[in-house]
């Protein structure tokens, strides 16, 4: 067999390689052959995805699971643009990634429309809004600088996509360059300067009602560590977001849990005589809808310099949140412990589940108890838009595994994709939920997991239509619209891809999910099931400085309301 010279698709993936990628995801396309050619070559594993953003959210899982970057290969216009949904997400979460996407040839280039396929104005352009840089190539023997540039950059705080356009021309072009052997990568540290981390330690260590809220932000730079030294000197209490799952023991006596869509968690955090947040922009959902009125000192950490008082006036420490913490706690002096704190975690909680058992949400508890008690305790999970995610925000312990949703740009068919890339990146079983909505973005997804035999399990809670949506829309409008969905019988759907599928209910729900996660390959567990959300507390009368608080209306009846209504789901198709 006879092989095609070098030529600058070759370049790519020696220097991928050699920046340390051992996979690749994406989809072949006319401009992007080259990638692929020299990609068959190579050590290089591909995954085929069926659908751009849907390799983009694989990329992410994969990212997120390794802890390395995910590379992406998508070609010019419809590929690119597809993506875009995608690496949202992953901008919006602060995932490494590279995105290696073609272009018309040079000629092409510049507004003029020649009429080439795929031509786009300002490829670029649609880039620019959900990636922390764009580069285009311009020349073949630029292709390894420009992509260790673009891997630095991925890597570095905050990390996030970066985005590098290759001509077709480029691409197709004879190396004139040596193969790519050695590429040295130096991520620069982002460091606190001293007399903010001075200022903060001296707020902290005067405080009488610290409490530390601890974001993705603080999960993803690896600061558990120093986290829990500083909180456990300052007798802190920690809540975590949903991003901030697991960076905190979730059973630790001051871990106050992540119920941040509950009042009294969001009076723990207003009350603070200093808070402070630790990569998290106290954004929409961690904010309780905008409802947070913090009264004291806020202290805020992140490698984002957007987030920095974006939403509430701090002291603002432009750094890593891991090594900023580190030099917290060791200028913290530990306070001795008189269970005051302790007492303050367990008064919430209490008040947190006494406030659930006021509400007619048995079958929902069970549920979600019987998913983590089925769930292996090193079991990363990831979750789409839906009901069951909304519940997993607040209740779920993460334990030794990866809790991973698509909260940060709120995108649906997050859960499948991301979970495949995930389970093909450390080898290891993994979890995926949606709603039969979420599930429909992702379903030819499901060809990919046969194709690479992924060992995933896929969780649908098939509620008949947009559960999450059904609801706000009853509770905002009083009955819901374009909320109903026709959907296959997704037992057969898998099936007839070749994948073990069982349907199951809300009693039996936790059984098969065990069986299918000791199970070979992928699998699919269907359950039909109406879920209901939470209603949130009461908010405290108001004050001159904490405003009175809006509360959601009806959320919790709404989706009781339509099963009362309309009877027991029936099974798909309809």
């Amino acid at each position: 067999m006879t092989h095609s010279p070098r030529h600058g698709g070759d370049l790519v993936v020696e220097t991928l390689g050699a920046l340390g990628a051992d996979t690749v995801f994406g989809i072949p396309g006319q401009h992007a052959l080259a990638l692929f050619d020299a990609l068959g070559r190579s050590s290089l594993s591909f995954v085929s995805a069926r659908v751009e953003n849907n390799a983009a959210f694989a990329a992410d899982g994969y990212a997120r699971a390794t802890g390395e970057v995910g590379v992406l290969f998508v070609s010019t216009g419809p590929g690119a643009l597809t993506s875009l949904a995608g690496l949202q997400e992953a901008y919006s979460a602060g995932v490494p990634m590279v995105v290696v996407a073609s272009q018309v040839p040079l000629r092409g280039l510049g507004g003029a429309r020649r009429g080439m396929l795929h031509q786009l104005d300002d490829q670029q352009a649609s880039a620019r809004n959900v990636c922390k840089s764009t580069h285009l190539v311009r020349r073949g023997s630029h292709i390894p600088s420009v992509l260790q540039q673009a891997w630095v950059t991925a890597l570095t705080a905050p990390q996030g996509p970066v985005w590098v356009e290759i001509p077709q021309d480029v691409l197709l072009a004879p190396a004139n360059i040596p193969p790519v052997r050695d590429i040295p990568v130096a991520v620069p540290a982002l460091l606190p300067r001293d007399e903010l981390v001075e200022t903060a330690a001296d707020w902290l260590q005067a405080a009488d009602r610290p409490v530390i809220l601890a974001g993705g932000g603080a999960r993803r730079s690896g600061a558990s560590e120093p986290l829990m030294r500083l909180a456990e000197a300052l007798r802190a209490p920690v809540v975590s977001t949903a991003g901030g799952k697991g960076v905190f023991p979730w059973g630790h006596p001051l871990s106050a849990q992540s119920w941040v869509e509950d009042g009294l968690t969001t009076e723990l955090l207003d009350d603070a005589d200093v808070l402070l947040v630790v990569g998290s922009a106290l954004g929409e959902v961690t904010s309780n809808y905008f409802t947070l009125a913090p009264r004291g000192r806020i202290i805020q950490i992140d490698a984002h310099a957007a987030v920095l008082e974006s939403n509430h006036p701090a002291l603002g420490i432009h750094a890593d949140a891991a090594g900023t913490l580190a030099v917290l706690a060791e200028q913290v002096r530990p306070r001795p412990s008189n269970g005051y704190a302790e007492g303050v975690v367990q008064k919430l909680l209490a008040g947190i589940q006494a406030r659930l058992d006021t509400q007619p949400l048995a079958a929902e508890r069970r549920l979600m108890e019987d998913l983590r008690d089925a769930v292996p305790p090193d079991t990363n999970t990831f979750w789409d838009m839906t009901i069951a995610a909304y519940w997993a925000w607040s209740c779920w312990d993460s334990r030794a595994g990866q809790f991973q949703s698509a909260q940060a740009a709120g995108g649906l068919g997050f859960g499948l994709p991301a979970a495949l890339g995930a389970a093909l990146g450390t080898e290891q079983r993994t979890l995926a939920v949606s709603g039969d909505g979420s599930a429909m973005y992702s379903i030819a997804e499901l060809a990919t997991a046969v194709q690479h035999r992924a060992p995933v399990t896929w969780l649908i809670v098939d509620d008949g239509g947009y559960g999450i949506l059904r609801e706000y829309m009853t509770a905002t409008f009083d009955a819901p619209s374009a909320t109903e969905l026709s959907r296959p019988d997704y037992v057969a759907l898998a099936e007839s891809f070749g994948i073990p599928a069982t349907k199951t209910t809300l009693q039996g729900v936790g059984a098969a999910l065990r069986a299918a996660l000791a199970s070979e390959g992928p699998n699919v567990v269907v359950l039909n099931a109406v879920l209901a959300m939470f209603e949130p507390t009461t908010p405290a009368p108001p004050t001159a400085s904490a405003p009175q608080r809006p509360v959601r209306r009806g959320i919790r009846t709404s989706a009781r309301n339509f099963r009362e209504g309309h009877g027991a789901l029936p099974d798909g198709p309809q």
